[in-house]
């Protein structure tokens, strides 16, 4: 029974995300730009054709000495208001992720990582979030459901590939990534494995601490708070692992909604028989990732995925 509620929540659940496209596994193409071999991996990149409207810029990644199948990390990047930074962060890093990148960490374990540019980010910048909010707005679509199917079809992607273990794929983010993180494994259940990083907030206490302007335009899903709560999103992740890591001083992600996004989490992972699969860990920081953070994340890929 309990399956069976997951699964109409999560068909509610698309179902606020606005008007997706009819774009299928099928209709997924790619095309390779060029293939770079470096000291430890191998990088390609990509152009992803996702969504039937305009082409999806990507990183794919894999150990240079690797053969057969792999596990695979789907890394959301952050927002940061940095719109040109995109997936390079997964090469490049950023001030608020620990040191290295995030490519040097997840392919010295072994994974093979995919980044693609969101909306607006990297190089499908050019036109303004708020402009691509509004014009997706006056078509009956919303940023924040375009971004998930994106992402959701990244994975359909993975599928056509012959060295991507589909039993092994995980995905992690910071801030708006770790956002994408827990919202993506809500909805698909080919995520194994999530960590989300700064990106927690319960919404309710979001409106009730008056912290609403802290997040961009693509963060609003009408109608949203009348069907689900933060708590009642993630809940569909389990009983697969999900580790949340935040920081108490991050303004973004409220202390005072950890309270009541723990608690229904933990029961709901004990329903399911794998309480040990859920993790909370706040840490006495900001809107960025430690060295102690970075650690953990590893620490629970390697023992979940």
């Amino acid at each position: 029974m309990l399956n069976d509620i997951s699964a109409s929540d999560r068909q509610k659940l698309i179902s606020l995300l606005g008007d997706l496209p009819h774009y299928t596994k099928e209709d997924i193409k790619s095309e390779i730009v060029f293939v770079e071999k470096h000291d430890s991996y191998i990088i390609e990149k990509l152009v992803l054709y996702l969504n039937g409207i305009e082409p999806v810029p990507a990183y794919f990644l894999k150990p240079g000495n690797s053969s057969g199948k792999l596990p695979v990390i789907l890394y959301n990047h952050a927002h940061g208001g940095d719109y040109q930074r995109g997936k390079e962060e997964l090469l490049k890093g950023a001030s608020y992720l620990a040191a290295p990148c995030y490519a040097d960490s997840l392919i010295k374990e072994g994974y093979a990582i995919l980044c693609i540019d969101a909306w607006a980010f990297g190089e499908r910048r050019g036109r303004t979030e708020t402009q691509i909010f509004k014009n997706m707005l006056w078509n009956g679509q919303i940023l924040w459901g375009m971004m998930l199917f994106d992402g959701m079809r990244a994975l359909d992607y993975l599928e056509t590939r012959g060295d991507c273990d589909m039993d092994r794929v995980g995905t992690i983010g910071i801030s708006m990534g770790g956002t994408m993180s827990w919202w993506i494994t809500a909805l698909d259940t080919r995520i194994k494995v999530c960590v989300d990083m700064c990106g927690l907030a319960d919404y309710h206490t979001l409106v009730e601490l008056n912290g609403l302007d802290g997040h961009g335009v693509y963060y609003y899903v009408p109608g949203l708070l009348k069907h689900f709560t933060t708590a009642q999103i993630n809940k569909l992740i389990a009983p697969r692992p999900h580790l949340s890591m935040n920081g108490l001083y991050d303004a973004l992600t409220p202390a005072a909604g950890f309270g009541k996004i723990y608690p229904e989490l933990k029961q709901a992972y004990i329903d399911t028989g794998a309480g040990d699969k859920w993790l909370m860990k706040n840490y006495s920081t900001g809107h960025y990732e430690t060295s102690e953070m970075r650690k953990e994340a590893i620490g629970f890929f390697k023992k979940w995925l």
